[in-house]
Formats: C-alpha cells, structure tokens, sequence
C-alpha cells in the first residue's frame, strides 16, 4: 500500500488534519456550534463552484469563502445573540443557494464538484497537501498559544471578557481558524462529511475524558484511529475514503457509548448486590443507616 506515492500523500495529509480537527471540535461542541463546521463546508463549495466558472484555482476560492464564511457567521452571532443557531442557518442556506446557482451555469461543473462532495484523498497533490501543512501548524500554534483565553471564551465570554481576553478579536480569529481548518479537511472526507472528522472523534472524547486536557488528547487519538483505519480499510475494500472514514468514527462512538453503558449497570448491580448483602447481615442498618457509620467509627 505505502509503495505508491498517492496512498503515501494520502495518509500523511490525514494524518496531518487528524492532529488540528478533532481538537477544533472539542471547542465547537462545548461552544454549541458543532454544526459550524458543516455550514462553512457547504460554504467552501460555493467558493469551488465560483473558482471552477470564473477558470480561477478552486482551491484557493473554497478555502477563501470558508474563512469568509466563519467570519459572517461569527458577526451574524453577535447581531443575534439570543438566537445563537440562527447564523449558522442563513449561512448554510447561502452558500447552498449560490453553489446550485453557479453548478447550473457550467454543465460540465456536476462532474468536477463531485470530487468535492465526496473527498479524493488519494488524489491530493503536493500543493494541497503544503496547504493542510500549513493550516495545521497554524492551528497548533493558536490553540497552544491561546489555550488559557479561548478556554475562558468557550465557557463564559463575560468573564473573559471581564478578566482582559479580548473577546471580539479572539472569537474572529477563532472563525478564521475554523474556516482554514474545514477547508483543508474538505479533500480528505470532502463537504458532505467534513463535520465527521471535528465532531465524532470530540463527541467521544468528551463522553470519556475527564478533563478539557485529556479530552483535546482523547479526541486526536480518536481522529487518528479513524482516518488511518479508514484509508486502508477504503484501499483494501475499494469503498470511498471518505465514507469509510465517518462511518469507523461513528462506529468508535457508539461501541464506546455501548461499552460505558454496559459497565455503568454492571456497577449500579454490583451495588445493589453489596447493599442487599449489608442489610441482610445487619438488619438495623435498613431501619436506621447511622447505626453502621457509628459503629464504623467506633
């Protein structure tokens, strides 16, 4: 599989948007905005279709409109602070709209997009892949540098707002990174499925992890387990990658759901057990508990 160059191109640009998506999503999820990542993807497209009309790099145009998009989006939240899912909603139905429109004026554009909505990471070039680099570095650097700020944003903007975190620049900078970080992803699973690398591997850590820390941790652990097993599951199968890859994620979720569930009632009936066993050596303990903590004491 690794004698190829695609399939070497392929697993080093998942393996690079493994390290910077699932910790965007552990910040989207907690701010309630994991359906952010799929409206800017729905965004990018418009920018691809525009590219692709105008003979302009279709790249570039998706990767522009997706920052431009969070940048909307994170404005449109401050004019509807009390409707925060409203944004999202205009945005999304936007960029879907201009998409359709600009996909009708070149017949030949259905064909070419489709690469987009579905993912072709075995086609990734060596430009793409400089600018998945590129954008991963970037967001490493921004979530370890601004880590102290960005947590105080996510949970409470007063009081970061009040401790001297500069809010309105630190949620557009957030924006500008979310749209960077989409639209690098976008090749890899492509537009339908791009939340599934930001939002599954995050939506299982933080079902697990017991820390903000652990759970940005967890969750890269998770996207890694999930892209690298779906490429070669999709090299060997022939399926599409980027299918592949959403589905094994979601497959790791709920397999970790069942799993917690399952050892959760074990314990309440371990339990149960044991409650059952104390009562029935020490039958004052059902009509007065305290008698057991004195004598404990004692």
């Amino acid at each position: 599989m690794f004698q190829y160059e695609f399939m070497q191109r392929a697993f080093l640009a998942a393996g690079l948007i493994s390290l910077i998506a699932p910790v965007l999503g552990v910040y989207l999820v907690l701010r309630r905005q994991s359906l952010m990542s799929d409206t800017l993807s729905h965004v990018s497209m418009a920018g691809v279709a525009l590219g692709t009309v105008l003979h302009f790099s279709p790249i570039l145009c998706g990767f522009l409109f997706a920052v431009l998009g969070g940048i909307v989006i994170e404005q449109l939240r401050r004019t509807y602070r009390s409707y925060s899912e409203l944004p999202v909603a205009i945005i999304m139905t936007s960029g879907l709209a201009l998409a359709m429109v600009l996909m009708s004026l070149k017949t030949s554009l259905n064909q070419s997009i489709t690469s987009y909505l579905f993912g072709s990471i075995v086609a990734v070039s060596r430009t793409q892949l400089i600018i998945i680099a590129a954008v991963t570095l970037a967001g490493l650097l921004f979530f370890v540098l601004l880590r102290r700020p960005l947590y105080s944003l996510t949970f409470e903007e007063d009081t970061a707002a009040v401790s001297g975190v500069r809010v309105k620049l630190l949620s557009f900078a957030f924006a500008v990174v979310t749209g960077m970080i989409v639209a690098a992803a976008m090749p890899i699973v492509g537009v339908l499925l791009v939340s599934s690398m930001i939002v599954l591997p995050s939506a299982f850590a933080l079902r697990f992890a017991g820390g903000f820390t652990s759970a940005a941790i967890l969750a890269v652990a998770t996207g890694m387990i999930g892209v690298f097993s779906g490429l070669s599951v999709s090299y060997y199968t022939d399926t599409p990658p980027g299918g592949t890859i959403a589905l094994i994620l979601v497959a790791i979720l709920l397999v970790g759901i069942t799993v917690k569930r399952v050892v959760k009632l074990g314990a309440k009936r371990r339990f149960a057990k044991t409650g059952t066993r104390r009562t029935a050596a020490n039958p004052s303990y059902e009509s007065n508990p305290s008698n057991v903590t004195e004598g404990a004491l004692k």
